[in-house]
């Protein structure tokens, strides 16, 4: 409870704070314990931290400068379209670790290969933003707990980011930007609202 009430938003970073990649692929790994639908863990990552890669990612940012300047880095989520396309990866690896028969395994690709000719791109982009989301909120208490901050980012050009990244922009789509580091100023405190004005009981 502690990690879910004392993140906050934070915006401005101690620039002197570096993550290694180690580290940085210790925290990937333990967000993407998120669920995902039919576990095909659409995400992908781009972890931008270079001068260079932050000049990159500059042009297509709206405000949040101060996140860029001086986070850690800029984490970008995206959510790939052809993520069927690792499907026998992810399955193969689950009957290799006993965590799935292989008669099972067998079975879900067959219902993959016969659901995916009337699969839009429109209704997997939808159902990876989603997915996009629960790791993405996965990811900012992670980081608590590893001892960094985060703020969530979406005011950027969502139609060129992934072109300015080096990505296909017609197969990976954005869903938001994490910036995390060490706080160099305290986030603001927030309310919410009741239960009570949010629920409806049935």
């Amino acid at each position: 409870m502690s990690i879910i009430l004392e993140r906050r938003a934070i915006r401005k970073y101690d620039s002197n704070i570096k993550i290694s990649k180690e580290e940085m692929k210790t925290i990937l790994d333990e967000a993407t314990r998120a669920p995902s639908s039919m576990n095909m863990q659409p995400w992908r990552f781009v972890v931008v931290s270079s001068h260079e890669g932050k000049e990159q990612l500059k042009s297509v940012l709206k405000g949040n400068q101060l996140q860029l300047e001086t986070s850690a880095a800029m984490i970008v989520i995206f959510t790939d379209i052809k993520k069927y396309d690792l499907a026998e990866k992810i399955f193969d690896k689950a009957v290799q670790m006993n965590l799935m028969p292989e008669d099972v395994k067998e079975k879900q690709l067959r219902n993959i290969s016969n659901m995916i000719p009337y699969l839009k791109d429109e209704s997997i982009e939808k159902a990876g933003m989603v997915d996009g989301g629960l790791v993405a909120m996965q990811l900012m208490l992670i980081a608590k707990e590893h001892g960094y901050d985060t703020c969530p980012i979406g005011g950027f050009d969502h139609d060129k980011i992934a072109n300015v990244l080096g990505l296909d922009e017609k197969r990976y789509k954005p869903v938001m930007i994490v910036s995390i580091g060490k706080k160099a100023e305290d986030g603001y405190h927030s309310v919410r609202l009741d239960v009570d004005d949010i629920t409806y009981w049935m």
